[in-house]
């Protein structure tokens, strides 16, 4: 009888998903668009942080000269991409496989760290362009180029919008995966020895 209850666990636990429940399809719909949502978002940031330069009496500044910016644009470029994809393949009705959940779970989770960490460099530069660190001699730029302060600040506030929508989809793909385990049966505790280390 034990063994019957150990094999039932093991087939509920680890077998194929189950069949779609009458919700998928608006829960579908939601996480389609809200894969979607985040390629305008990503195109929108990458697109002001690459417009964003500045030439005056002082020479010239752009995105290219600062790091913590190109890595900005690379990240938004990549998250675009796997935005438009991954809503692509979601968008389509099929069964879902255990491989693919732990795809789009693993790779939502990556691209989530990705973005927040692309955003929060990024912050971080534009924070010393407006205040400057005496410490590490950087001096305050923005009072020179405010025109290129303000645009990289608006293509931050755009990533972080986009941050937010993947915080969202990693809690979707999360779900779709973790909620297909069902809950072991026939354990409560039984048959555990507790160990008394004080005695």
């Amino acid at each position: 009888m034990a063994d019957k209850t150990s094999t039932d666990v093991v087939t509920r636990t680890t077998g194929p998903y189950q069949q779609e429940d009458g919700n998928s399809g608006s829960i579908r719909t939601a996480e389609t668009l809200l894969r979607l949502f985040p390629v305008g978002l990503c195109v929108a940031a990458l697109v002001v942080m690459i417009k964003d330069s500045e030439t005056n009496e002082y020479g010239s500044l752009s995105y290219s000269n600062i790091t913590a910016f190109r890595f900005l644009v690379h990240a938004n470029g990549i998250l675009a991409g796997y935005s438009l994809l991954s809503a692509a393949f979601t968008a389509v009705p099929r069964p879902i496989t255990m491989s693919g959940a732990w795809t789009f779970f693993l790779l939502d989770q990556v691209l989530t760290y990705l973005i927040l960490a692309a955003g929060a460099v990024a912050t971080e530069v534009t924070f010393l362009t407006y205040k400057g660190d005496v410490a590490v001699t950087w001096s305050e730029a923005c009072g020179t180029y405010g025109h290129f302060c303000r645009q990289a600040t608006t293509s931050i506030i755009i990533t972080f919008l986009v941050v937010i929508c993947y915080a969202l989809l990693s809690l979707f793909s999360s779900y779709r995966l973790f909620s297909k385990y069902d809950v072991p049966v026939g354990y409560r505790n039984k048959g555990i020895e507790i160990v008394d280390f004080g005695n």
